[in-house]
């Protein structure tokens, strides 16, 4: 008999909850897909001409995107755009920008690449000059205050008035060192960073150190029910919640090719007669389904914007949940889950499942091994360019899952691999899988506790899985709730205490 079936009021979103694009891949807002449109007739021509940058520049400022963020979409376009069709695109503007000042060497004057670098340098090096002349003056305009309130303080109390900077540095370092958490609950005391102030006492409360004053804050700030925010998770947030050592173009590189791995992984089980097979029967609509796992889903998945997969009730599976590979893949909740669970434990298995359903993080879904993993990726930059060098032993293991993902992508997909190819290259042509593997679990987690928003659900739910791996992941949470990250992602979403 499944409990969880009463509180499904609980999994609601706040009155007037704004929606963003739900997808299981990687999708750009309307206003940036627009834009992308804009850009790419722009360059059909491999010319962009000092008009057509004001034409850009115009629509940028009249669809209210930011610039930085555009330049990186740009820089992606243009880089499929020269993969594919072997050239490069000039910008006019560029060109017209004063290069007096630069001379070229007799090896620049020979070849045409040097001297394009060499002038490229030019320009950014007066763009420098030009940033910093600028910074000069905004520094000049910033008000003076003087304090003296604390003149006459002793050296005893100067030196425990840390700057919250350094006190953030410590808490990643040690995490659970109670007295760098009791100074930072105070100064942002007295800041007045009423949000900060209370996650800092529910880290503090979680490993029991609080004392009255940060137990009184804890509780008086804790909601009843879940979180209710004011809009879903925007592209920007997700920035922000992934772990700072998961390496983006990493996880773009297998996002172009997972649809391929896991149309192979399908037709391998179904070649074992081991593909799962999912009752009609157990399929849940969770617009009618009163199973609190089931609103749970539906509620996280829609914060995260993500969507939630086709759900599956499987009272008969002993964990929590379970990706199953089809098209949609889809996810079968197990005993965890459907009964004696709380909203908040609930949330977090939900939230971290659905990170996993991200295009960057699905291949951790298909693939668990690292060294498999590795064999995958080389593959992918095999299909961007056939030419990487390889050990022989290397190229008989990749050569054939290259073969194989390369009929099923898209021919702009592997513009977009090959796009990812030349950045990776740019950037030194380096990864390492089994830390962006480990990052993305810690990705996941965060995902969790941002909807959970309760470190003790998290913490059960974690010892269910693994008990020996408990520590160090409840560790990067403590370190994620002290955080600039979590403290913007709550003010993006509308959580922040005031």
């Amino acid at each position: 008999m499944l409990d969880g079936m009463t509180e499904a009021v609980s999994f609601e979103h706040q009155a007037g909850f704004e929606q963003g694009d739900l997808s299981d891949q990687v999708t750009l807002g309307k206003f940036e897909a627009h834009y992308e449109e804009i850009f790419a007739e722009v360059i059909e021509d491999g010319v962009i001409t000092v008009e057509e940058r004001e034409r850009l520049h115009k629509a940028a400022d009249a669809l209210g995107l930011d610039r930085v963020r555009l330049r990186k979409l740009e820089e992606a376009l243009q880089a499929a755009y020269e993969a594919r069709h072997q050239v490069r695109i000039r910008e006019m503007a560029d060109e017209q920008e004063p290069a007096a000042s630069l001379v070229l060497g007799a090896q620049a004057a020979a070849n045409p690449r040097i001297a394009a670098l060499e002038l490229r340098v030019a320009q950014l090096s007066a763009r420098v000059a030009e940033l910093t002349k600028e910074l000069e003056e905004a520094r000049a305009l910033v008000a003076v205050e003087v304090d003296v309130s604390t003149m006459g303080a002793s050296p005893a109390a100067e030196a425990i008035d840390e700057s919250v900077e350094e006190l953030t540095r410590r808490v990643r370092t040690d995490p659970r060192d109670a007295a760098n958490l009791h100074r930072l609950y105070r100064l942002y005391g007295r800041a007045g960073e009423i949000d900060r102030q209370w996650l800092v006492a529910q880290v503090l409360v979680y490993l029991d150190a609080a004392d009255e004053t940060e137990r009184a804050t804890y509780a008086r700030h804790r909601t009843e029910g879940l979180i209710r925010p004011a809009s879903s998770l925007a592209p920007e947030g997700w920035k922000m919640l992934f772990h700072p050592d998961e390496e983006v173009l990493t996880g773009q590189i297998f996002a172009v090719i997972v649809p391929a791995v896991l149309l192979g992984r399908i037709a391998t089980l179904r070649r074992d007669k081991a593909l799962p097979k999912l009752d009609p029967a157990a399929k849940q609509d969770p617009k009618q389904s009163t199973v609190q796992a089931v609103r749970c889903f539906a509620w996280a998945g829609a914060i995260l914007g993500i969507g939630s997969p086709p759900l599956y009730l499987d009272p008969e599976l002993p964990g929590a949940v379970e990706m199953v590979p089809g098209f949609p893949p889809s996810t079968r909740l197990g005993q965890q889950v459907l009964s004696g669970r709380s909203p908040f434990e609930l949330a977090f298995v939900a939230g971290r499942h659905l990170s996993y359903y991200r295009a960057e993080h699905f291949i951790r879904l298909l693939v668990p091994s690292i060294p498999d993993l590795e064999d995958l990726f080389l593959a992918a930059l095999s299909v961007a360019n056939a030419g990487i060098p390889l050990s022989a032993d290397m190229k008989r293991r990749v050569a054939p899952i290259a073969r194989a993902i390369e009929p099923v992508l898209e021919p702009a997909a592997i513009d977009r691999l090959r796009g990812h190819f030349l950045r990776f290259l740019e950037e030194g042509g380096r990864t390492n899988l089994q830390r962006w593997a480990t990052a993305a679990e810690r990705t996941a987690c965060r995902a969790g506790l941002l909807l959970a928003n309760d470190l003790r659900a998290a913490h059960t739910m974690l010892s269910l899985e693994n008990p020996e791996t408990v520590q160090p992941r409840m560790d990067d949470l403590l370190v994620f709730l002290t955080s600039d990250r979590c403290a913007n992602l709550r003010k993006q979403l509308g959580l922040g205490l005031r």
